[in-house]
């Protein structure tokens, strides 16, 4: 084979893989490169579509047409933060979110992840729900938005996935489990007090933004005494027949949250009560006013990881996408990654 027929060959042999169904890639992380060269088509900036020459595809279960679609990563990345940021945030919080989506689905296609997706979803990495990332096809995104308002909010978008591209969030050159959440109660949590897995990036920090432009910081639910005790699981004559307290908090996270609650004699975790009762926190208090009993929570999500509203309350204040992952991912590194079949 001469060395034209060659090119030639490997040419049309590279084609043929990249529209592949399942693309893992192999991450080479490329620390003295400062950021990753852009190719717009004329138009992009408007239809919210940016892609590499050579994209890298992700397989995605849609549950609500029960499929499989196989989608460019930075369109995947773009349609999760518009379904998991609010527009309005500040750019710097929308590229930390963007760097954050990216790199959850890196770690998934790496570690070969295909942990909640449903059997008929076989061979995508995520679902497009809450049980992974939420993400928004251009089509429902043409449904949200309309107009100059659908093309001013894509240019944002584009924009934070455009001055991101290539990023990911690293921990010993592995892209890290970069979980996040709404809002936080001043503080985040360690892993393993929320999920008893403890990883070294996933600590917790102060985040005093959220307190005071989350709307979500503060949350009051009212149950019946019955209600109550039936979400819980308890019989309400046990915790009563002992003679202690009726709930007493046992241990506190270092998130500030409930760690351990007594009910009488039965104790359950804080995420446990959170979950049973529906709760927005696992920081809560507890009210019992008559037949009634008043919760209020502090926080919205499971705290562990990035803030979304704390993000924004550092953008504000300045801060960059990378100094924000920076402070709510411990020990980690921000950097650009080259992708091989």
């Amino acid at each position: 084979m001469n060395k034209h027929h060659f090119i030639l060959w490997f040419a049309l042999w590279a084609s043929v893989l990249l529209v592949a169904s399942f693309i893992i890639p192999v991450i080479l992380v490329n620390e003295k490169e400062e950021s990753p060269s852009i190719s717009l088509m004329e138009d992009e900036s408007k239809s919210g579509v940016i892609e590499e020459t050579e994209p890298i595809y992700v397989p995605i279960y849609m549950t609500k047409d029960k499929k499989v679609e196989v989608i460019p990563l930075e369109t995947y990345v773009k349609g999760v933060i518009a379904a998991e940021m609010p527009i309005e945030f500040e750019l710097e919080a929308l590229k930390a979110q963007a760097i954050a989506a990216r790199t959850y689905i890196f770690r998934r296609m790496v570690e070969q992840d295909f942990s909640n997706v449903p059997a008929e979803g076989k061979g995508a990495y995520v679902t497009d729900t809450v049980s992974h990332q939420v993400y928004l096809s251009e089509e429902k995104l043409q449904q949200r938005w309309s107009g100059v308002i659908y093309e001013d909010n894509m240019d944002k978008i584009n924009r934070a996935v455009n001055e991101t591209k290539g990023l990911i969030a690293t921990y010993d050159n592995h892209p890290i489990n970069s979980t996040f959440f709404s809002t936080s109660n001043g503080y985040t949590e360690n892993s393993e007090d929320y999920w008893s897995i403890e990883l070294p990036y996933l600590r917790s920090v102060e985040s005093p933004w959220d307190v005071e432009i989350s709307p979500k910081y503060k949350n009051t639910i009212v149950l019946s005494t019955q209600d109550f005790f039936n979400k819980l699981n308890i019989n309400p004559a046990q915790p009563a027949s002992t003679g202690q307290t009726l709930i007493k908090v046992l241990e506190w996270s270092e998130g500030h949250r409930i760690k351990k609650i007594a009910f009488g004699d039965i104790v359950l975790t804080g995420r446990e009560v959170r979950e049973r009762l529906g709760l927005s926190s696992s920081q809560f208090e507890m009210d019992l006013q008559g037949n009634e009993i008043q919760i209020t929570s502090y926080g919205y999500g499971h705290g562990v990881g990035m803030s979304q509203w704390g993000a924004n309350g550092m953008a504000k204040e300045g801060r960059t996408a990378e100094e924000i992952l920076l402070h709510y991912y411990q020990g980690i590194e921000v950097q650009k990654v080259n992708t091989t079949l």
